[in-house]
């Protein structure tokens, strides 16, 4: 059931946590439609089939709903500074140059952007054009994800992706040209892919000395196409070698492996996510997006409606948001954890207590036993999965679920 958001009173009435000071804040931004839906995307993207071409999706409409969902959630985040936004989807470089420039001069407008703010766009290759990447990078942008997936253009015919080999070089080429900082995305473990061929698509990202690297192991998962006809893939041998030469070869190259899937030069790292790892706060606007929101006694979730065209009429009345609710003080050990345990270096012990405003003794078990599994690093100073604790990172993060505690 659909509910506007509730006034800002609601959320500072004294609570089971308190928080010695807000979590620093984030933008995410989401764009639902693009050219053609991948058989193993989860995420919240809808192919365009409307008349006029794959681009011709309402951009006009949807810009304007997404600033009026903004006006409608600036109370709850009202002064916060932003220093991270991310546009995502979908494929958002399916905008115009004239509507990204609107875009950004409506956050700029609302929000308290950080003058030196990361802004990060995805990009799909099957989308760049030259101007208008300039165009992009003179309104603001300051930060590419280019969803490469893969150099094999078989590789890339089987993932359903509009792009191929060429088209993937060229994309990198115009990111170069215009943007001194922008990460690629690659998947491992692709139907029928073998380890000399994981091999060269990594060597060829390699090449062209990104600051940041995505290596995504391959999932299967609900609800997308290749769940319901799963593809022939390598067996878990295979992955696992291939996960241990990438290991070994972004290190040798410079790249710090610092999350799961993240790989960055020195002092490239991505802030966004790094304030998704370290539990910060961040507001989503946009179809399906979701929005995590601290306030001095409670942490507050949302979630905006999902189809494209709900979202929009729903924007327009003010009433954007499907899902709202209070993380219960006891889900937050969890919460945190699901997060910060990504990080391969961890984090420093004082910031659960910082990010979830209880006391570490909420968690003393949880970290003595991780420890005496040798899931977690013996540092008192530090929450640190161990190279054993990443390998079996599910196991160690589902020690921290709230079970009999009242």
């Amino acid at each position: 059931m659909s509910q506007s958001v509730l006034p800002v009173q609601n959320f500072l009435r004294p609570g089971k946590i308190s928080l010695p000071a807000l979590p620093p804040m984030s933008l995410y931004v989401h764009f639902p439609w693009c050219v053609r839906k991948c058989p193993y995307c989860d995420f919240n993207s809808h192919e365009w089939r409307g008349g006029g071409g794959a681009q011709a999706f309402p951009e006009q409409a949807y810009l304007d709903a997404l600033r009026h969902d903004l006006e409608q959630a600036l109370p709850l985040v009202w002064g916060r500074p932003v220093h991270t936004v991310f546009i995502g989807g979908g494929t958002p470089s399916l905008l115009s140059a004239a509507g990204l420039d609107r875009l950004l001069s409506d956050l700029r407008a609302l929000l308290p952007l950080d003058a030196d703010a990361e802004i990060t766009m995805e990009a799909n290759p099957g989308t760049f054009e030259a101007d208008k990447f300039r165009s992009f990078r003179a309104s603001g942008i300051n930060r590419l994800s280019i969803g490469i997936q893969s150099f094999n253009s078989e590789h890339l015919k089987a993932l359903g992706r509009i792009h191929g080999g060429d088209e993937a070089r060229h994309a990198i080429e115009i990111a170069q040209a215009n943007f001194d900082n922008f990460n690629l995305d690659l998947m491992f473990a692709l139907p029928n892919q073998t380890l000399a061929q994981c091999r060269q698509d990594v060597e060829t990202a390699i090449s062209f000395a990104p600051p940041h690297l995505s290596l995504y192991h391959l999932t299967l998962e609900p609800n997308t196409q290749f769940h319901k006809y799963p593809p022939n893939v390598p067996d878990d041998d295979t992955a696992a070698d291939m996960q241990d030469w990438i290991a070994e070869r972004t290190a040798g190259a410079g790249y710090g492996r610092y999350e799961v899937s993240a790989y960055a030069q020195p002092h490239r790292r991505a802030r966004h996510n790094l304030n998704y790892w370290e539990f910060g706060d961040y507001l989503g606007i946009g179809a399906g997006a979701h929005s995590k929101i601290s306030f001095p006694h409670r942490v507050l979730r949302q979630v905006r409606h999902k189809h494209p065209q709900r979202y929009m009429e729903t924007a327009a009345t003010g009433n954007a948001i499907q899902e709202e609710r209070e993380v219960d003080a006891r889900d937050l050990p969890f919460e945190f954890m699901l997060n910060a345990l990504r990080l391969t270096d961890g984090v420093k012990s004082e910031l659960f207590a910082d990010r979830t405003g209880l006391p570490m003794a909420k968690i003393a078990k949880a970290l003595a036993a991780g420890v005496e599994k040798g899931l977690l690093v013996d540092d008192p100073q530090r929450i640190a999965p161990s190279a054993l604790g990443q390998r079996f990172l599910n196991d160690l993060q589902e020690m921290f679920l709230s079970r009999d505690e009242k």
